[in-house]
Order: structure tokens, then sequence, then C-alpha cells
């Protein structure tokens, strides 16, 4: 019959018997804590019920006095046990690591996610690329109706900031030109400064930034909601490719549209700078036009024109990558859009620097 948990000392050995239990372990803890030294074994085999407190009990009384547990059946042992391995100190916070390695540990994590991260965008490309071999060989699967949206919402939606900037850029370009020109007498070379600098470079390198920042964030932002409300996940369950049907008509967009915004930006900056020229330095439009056609080859338009589809491509790509990788909550769209725009922008500066190298090489400058 059950009963309330009790022992009785027998020499050096303490005899338990009834429930070692929570609900019948009464004073046991303190008649334990009453005991005497020389015990040496504790004796379990008139227990007739264990649980985690009983055994955390004996456990640690006879951990205090060095005793030897006998009498445990298998399923008591293994309670027993899982209560000892348990019991182990534990510091209430981890030690912090010095500041070196600190450093140290988050540059290594750093590379990894980038290294990581550029692996992703490699296979993402790969995938793209094949999704337009097969829109290519099969032109009924082409989404007419998504790009042509997409080219407004792409292109014709952001003249308008595009257009503010280039001009602003134009008429800094222009002022701060004049300025440290004027110190040498060769205000007149700030024609030169305006022509080249934008077509060559700020024209499409600026649009590039503003479309990452406008384009790509929504792109990942757009991929990220529907990956989170399993729409993508849906999409492929009805045959549908969401690489054909998504990304696919996005990054047309972006690369079909970013020559033109390049070109309209570069243009308007250039229109900046004339008006600058005319109201700060005296020169007359007419004059202004002549002297950019004179001093502004050709090749620059040619630069600007190669660039913008390259990174039009990698705006759209880092956009709709970030956007498909989104996993558990809406937290993650939020982190997944910043990265998208992060990523995008420092490519897109990287391949400029590497444009302005080989294009220098090649004579073009």
């Amino acid at each position: 019959m059950s009963g309330k948990a009790d022992f009785r000392q027998d020499g050096d050995t303490l005899r338990f018997a009834g429930e070692l239990s929570l609900a019948r372990i009464g004073d046991l803890p303190d008649r334990l804590e009453a005991v005497g030294g020389g015990v040496q074994r504790l004796d379990l085999s008139g227990v007739q019920r264990i649980d985690t407190v009983g055994a955390w009990i004996v456990h640690r009384f006879a951990a205090r006095n060095d005793a030897a547990i006998e009498g445990l059946d298998a399923d008591a042992q293994v309670l027993f046990d899982q209560v000892v391995a348990a019991d182990r100190p534990s510091a209430p916070r981890p030690p912090s690591p010095s500041p070196f390695n600190r450093v140290l540990g988050e540059i290594g994590d750093a590379t990894v996610i980038a290294f990581r991260t550029l692996h992703g965008l490699l296979g993402f490309l790969g995938a793209t690329t094949l999704a337009f071999v097969n829109v290519v060989r099969h032109p009924g699967r082409f989404r007419y109706n998504a790009t042509v949206q997409r080219f407004e919402v792409v292109g014709v939606a952001a003249l308008g900031i595009v257009g503010l900037m280039s001009f602003l850029i134009g008429i800094v370009i222009a002022q701060q030109g004049a300025v440290q020109l004027r110190q040498f007498g060769a205000e007149a070379f700030t024609i030169n400064l305006v022509g080249r600098i934008t077509l060559r470079e700020l024209g499409v390198l600026m649009t590039a930034i503003m479309v990452a920042g406008r384009s790509g964030s929504a792109f990942a932002a757009q991929l990220g909601t529907m990956k989170l409300t399993e729409e993508i996940d849906a999409m492929r369950t009805i045959g549908v490719s969401p690489m054909e049907a998504l990304v696919l008509p996005r990054t047309i967009a972006v690369v079909v549209m970013m020559p033109l915004l390049g070109f309209y930006a570069s243009m308007v900056a250039i229109i900046g700078g004339g008006l600058l020229a005319w109201a700060q330095l005296g020169i007359p439009p007419v004059t202004y036009i002549q002297r950019i056609r004179e001093v502004v080859p050709i090749t620059d338009l040619y630069v600007g024109l190669i660039k913008a589809p390259v990174f039009g491509a990698i705006i759209a790509i880092a956009g709709c990558f970030q956007g498909m990788q989104v996993e558990s909550d809406a937290e993650q769209v939020g982190l997944r859009t910043t990265s998208a725009v992060v990523q995008a922008i420092f490519l897109v500066i990287v391949l400029d620097a590497f444009f302005a190298v080989f294009f220098t090489w090649v004579g073009w400058n």
C-alpha cells in the first residue's frame, strides 16, 4: 500500500520506504538535513514510487555525503540518471569575449554572409537567365501585361523624381565647378565638366541609385509579402513559374528602362548646368549647347548607355532575390528590403568602378 515517504537509519545505510513524490514527500528534506555523518549507502529498494522531486532530494543528500545509491529498478534508474545529468553548474551569463575576438568574429561572420549572398545572387541570376531562355523558346508564356505595367511603374512614374534630382545635380556641378575654375580664370571649362561627368558617370549612376531605392525596394517588399502569404507557393502548385511570372517582367522592365532614364537624367542635368552657366557665368544657351557638342565625345554617351542596362539587371536581381528569401515573419520583409537596396547600390558602385577602368583601358576616356 502506498504511504508517506520515510526512511530509517541502519548503521551506515539509510533505507527509504513509501512514495518519494511531491505529493507524499512531507518533511523528508528537513529530516534528512538532521541526519549526521557516516552514511555510506542509500537503499531505495523499499520505495514504491519516485518522481523528479524525490530523485533530486535523494541525489542531493547522496552527493553531500558521498554515499552510494542502491535498489533502484530500471525505470527509476533512468529518471535518477537524468536528474544527475541535469545537476551541473551554469553561469548566469556567458563570459564576454575580448574586444579583439569579438571584432574578429563579426568580421568573419560578415565575410561568410557576403560570400553566401554572392553565391545566392549568382544562382538567382542563372535561374533568371534560364527563365528568359524558356520564355524565348515559348513566347506564349511571356507576361506582356505584367511587363508593360512594370515599364510604367519603373520608368514613367520615376520621370519626376529622376528629373528633379538630375536638374539639381547639374546645377550643383556647374556652380561648384565654376567656383573652383574661377581661381584659374577658366570658368568656360565648366561646360566641359558638366557635359562629360553627367553623360559618362553621374547621369546613369545617380539614376541607378534612385531606381534601386525606389524600384529595387518595391520588388523586395512585393515578393517578400507574396512569399509570406504563400502566394508564390500557390503559384508553383498550379504550375506557374514564379521566375517567369514575377521576376522576369520586373527584370526586363528595369533593364529596358534604365538606358532611357539614364539618358533622360543626363539631358536634364545638362539643362540645369546650362541654366546656371547662363545665370552666373553669362554663357548664352546657344553657346553652351555648341560647346557641349564640341567637347563631349560621342563615346561618353555610349559609355553611359552600355552601363545602364547592366546596372538595371543588378538592381532587379538584387531586389527580387532578397524578396524571395523572406521566410518567417513581417520583420523579414523589412530586413530583406533594406538588404536589397544596400546590395544593389553597393554592386552598382563596384561595377561602375570596373567600367571606369575597363573603358579607360580600351581608350574611351
